[in-house]
């Protein structure tokens, strides 16, 4: 926090503790040709309904000066002033990371059991599969689902097929490393040229193809446009660039002619990011058994 910002919180914070406290005395003091308290202040209503001094408690009012003594101790032990660390200092960060620590501790343990284990053992221990469903849960569902099933820009981990590859060891180097996809765009080509090219993609795949005399231009403009080079001359992709195969009818952005269409113009930058640092070692290795047992 800049020296600014820091004197701001200060003053705002300790200008508010002072004006309330005035406002307290303020309100509190007896104003001249006020009755005493108990006395009538004169103002009858209905006849008969007589009006009095009567302030509040004097416990109430002490109720809110103790608040205002709590305030000023607080700000004095804890952060609360800007840059102020406070007496004691305590920080939200090092609680949390001393409980994280706590935790680990309790789980270490529990995680050494499962890293001794090989793959097979892991993926019929019912205990081990239930501790990477909660990790898949906590960490991957809100992108692949609950159920692995994917969503439009993220794919499917249930269906035994994996852009990256999809053994043990290549799972596991995603979900560490994380991955960067490139599918760069064309809005060099026009109209009639991502027509053929979304022609020849749908035929790649067995699809019926709307104009099917679209796809010898499509086949000539995916050497042209160097589309062999990523995903092979039969269309089946390369793992090792993360280029999906086009043979299978799946695709992660939607299979439309349209969706198709704004793939190949527009180009797409897909990232899976790395866990290593987040998971830790043994959490990867589990999880990845799991995720090879989804797709199984």
């Amino acid at each position: 926090m800049s020296s600014f910002w820091h004197w701001w919180v200060v003053l705002l914070t300790l200008g508010n503790i002072v004006f309330i406290a005035w406002l307290i005395r303020y309100t509190a003091r007896r104003n001249p040709g006020e009755p005493a308290e108990g006395e009538t202040t004169g103002h009858v209503y209905d006849g008969d309904l007589t009006e009095y001094n009567r302030p509040m408690p004097r416990w109430w009012l002490w109720m809110f000066w103790a608040t205002i003594v709590f305030a000023l101790v607080y700000l004095v032990l804890f952060p609360g002033l800007g840059n102020y660390s406070g007496v004691l200092g305590w920080s939200s960060t090092a609680q949390y990371e001393r409980e994280v620590e706590q935790v680990e501790e309790r789980l270490a343990p529990i995680f050494e059991r499962y890293a001794a284990m090989e793959i097979d053992q892991l993926q019929e221990d019912s205990q081990a599969m239930a501790t990477a469903r909660r990790i898949f849960g906590n960490e991957c569902a809100v992108c692949h689902g609950g159920d692995g099933g994917g969503t439009v820009g993220f794919p499917a981990l249930n269906d035994g097929y994996f852009q990256w590859g999809g053994s043990f060891e290549e799972i596991q180097e995603t979900i560490a490393g994380g991955r960067q996809a490139n599918m760069p765009s064309h809005t060099g080509l026009d109209d009639e040229q991502l027509d053929a090219l979304v022609a020849y993609v749908f035929n790649l795949a067995d699809r019926d193809v709307p104009d099917p005399d679209l796809i010898p231009k499509g086949e000539e403009l995916w050497d042209q446009q160097g589309c062999f080079a990523c995903h092979g001359d039969d269309g089946t992709g390369m793992t090792a660039l993360g280029a999906p195969d086009l043979t299978r009818g799946v695709y992660i952005y939607g299979g439309s002619a349209q969706a198709i269409r704004e793939t190949i113009r527009d180009g797409r930058e897909g990232e899976m990011p790395a866990f290593a640092d987040r998971l830790g070692e043994d959490r990867v290795r589990l999880l990845s058994a799991y995720i090879l047992q989804l797709s199984q």
